[in-house]
């Protein structure tokens, strides 16, 4: 008998060694390594043989890490473990999001005969999905039912949900589904010792027993609500003025004055009204104004330095990470914000006057962006770091007198003259121009490619102006703009316009 005989003899198969194996896949943050710690706690405790191993990777945001654990019952002769999940040997996956349970499913190490599925069905977008310029979100439904379909047993809900309704963290939520689906030869009590031991409030406990308890409906799907649940302050105010909109128009009026007052103040929110009821005023239905609602509020709420340092020093987001990353009275954790702000960038939180001196003068733009275009760390949870970002927040009470403010105003009016030039002839093909707002995001390189695909789009406009069926390639336009990041298809559907465009209208 060779050495890998004898591994593989004392190995045995599962039935006779009571081997489990349970594979948990896991967003950076989400406490893979918290969950896999309480699960050989667990088996340890209960007479058994553990192992653990992990495998970081890079799938999306800080990164998916695969956790594998195995446990056998104590015997005479320890049992060989294995280091990796291979193909049709794991009795357990769980998974932290959704598409990890979609990468588990396509590695194969979820099987019909023999897998039991734990996976939330929450979404954190990865990469791939948010660097297309449109909406490159995978559709969550379809993967959704291969997880059912794949397994031979699925428990799936939305596990972070759960955990922030609590005011637990997931990987506990994760470890009450896991003693509820019955999977370990250990009783609830066995749970809740290990539970106890290593919980940091009662919400652990709290979310613990709440994921215990559940029974899953297959297929569920949760609705998570959007927006600003509190009115910010003062809005009270714009209740006559928004009561004074069509029915069609009101509910994204509404939505979109929130996010202007929670962006600026209340005089920026006035600003967007009255264009909002000129919208009104001019179109002949409540489609163009609607849309004129929606993509006006993004326009306004324009990303700048001053927007990231804000959204970066909220209580509300150091709630969150307090709430997922203290234990007890002692942080702990670091909260480092990586920036790499260029010189331009500099230039447009400048006063629009001086601002404009330095623009004009390419050795000054130069000069500037050589000593600021640096990357930088800053501590934002210790007082120094956050201090800094604070200060900066704080400047968006000038933002009207500033450079980047005084661009986008510019930009603002002209794609707002345009659509009200349009809408009398051809309200559909205005609508479009409206809609085509949507192109410009983000600052830096992002905010200037799309600020380009932009102006193509409304060059292209003005081709088709005229036609008939102006709308329709307008739409196609806009569609081959957020396709396509480098732009090549954009360029192809403009020279095929160009290619008619002198036959005229039809």
């Amino acid at each position: 008998m060779t050495r890998l005989d004898r591994i593989a003899a004392r190995r045995g198969t599962p039935q006779e060694s009571g081997l489990i194996s349970l594979a948990i896949l896991a967003v950076g943050g989400q406490g893979g390594g918290v969950l896999t710690k309480l699960i050989v706690e667990l088996a340890e405790a209960n007479g058994y043989f553990a192992q653990s191993t992990y495998v970081p990777g890079v799938a999306q945001r800080t990164g998916a890490t695969l956790y594998y654990v195995e446990i056998a019952p104590r015997r005479s002769v320890p049992p060989v473990f294995s280091l990796m999940p291979s193909e049709g040997h794991v009795d357990v996956v769980i998974a932290a999001e959704l598409m990890e349970a979609g990468r588990a499913v396509q590695r194969g190490i979820v099987t019909s005969d023999r897998t039991l599925l734990l996976a939330s069905n929450h979404r954190i977008l990865t990469i791939g999905e948010k660097a297309v310029p449109g909406d490159g979100t995978v559709e969550p439904d379809e993967v959704q039912s291969a997880l059912f379909d794949e397994a031979k047993r699925s428990i799936v809900f939305d596990m972070q949900r759960m955990a922030s309704e609590t005011g637990s963290h997931i990987s506990t939520v994760m470890f009450g589904a896991l003693a509820g689906s019955q999977a370990l030869p250990f009783d609830r009590a066995a749970f809740e010792r290990v539970m106890q031991a290593n919980a940091r409030s009662d919400a652990d406990l709290l979310a613990f027993a709440r994921a215990y308890d559940l029974k899953p409906v297959s297929g569920q799907k949760d609705e998570i609500p959007t927006g600003l649940s509190v009115k910010p302050s003062g809005l009270d105010a714009f209740e006559h003025r928004l009561s004074g909109l069509p029915d069609s128009v009101r509910p994204m009026a509404e939505a979109g004055l929130k996010k202007i007052v929670d962006y600026q103040d209340i005089a920026y929110g006035e600003e967007y009204l009255d264009g909002v009821e000129d919208a009104v005023e001019r179109g002949r239905d409540g489609t163009f104004a609607e849309a004129f609602a929606k993509h006006l509020a993004n326009a306004m709420c324009y990303m700048d330095i001053l927007r990231v340092a804000d959204l970066k020093t909220r209580a509300s987001r150091f709630a969150r990470i307090e709430q997922e990353f203290t234990k007890g009275a002692t942080p702990t954790y670091r909260v480092t914000e990586f920036l790499h702000p260029r010189g331009e960038e500099f230039i447009a939180t400048l006063p629009a006057g001086l601002a404009e001196r330095i623009d004009r003068s390419e050795r000054a733009k130069r000069m500037v962006d050589r000593i600021l275009n640096k990357g930088r760390r800053i501590t934002s949870n210790r007082l120094g770091g956050f201090l800094a970002l604070y200060a900066i927040a704080g400047m968006s009470v000038w933002r009207r007198k500033l450079f980047r403010h005084r661009q986008e105003m510019r930009w603002i009016s002209r794609w707002r003259d345009l659509a009200f030039d349009i809408v009398a002839e051809d309200p559909a093909l205005a609508t479009e121009v409206v809609r085509a707002q949507r192109l410009i995001k983000g600052y830096g390189d992002t905010h200037a490619r799309g600020s380009g695909h932009y102006d193509k789009v409304i060059e292209g406009i003005g081709l088709v102006r005229g036609r008939a069926d102006a709308a329709d390639w307008a739409r196609r336009f806009i569609a081959a703009a957020l396709a396509d990041e480098s732009g090549a298809a954009l360029d192809g559907a403009l020279a095929t316009v160009r290619g008619f465009v002198d036959v005229g209208p039809q």
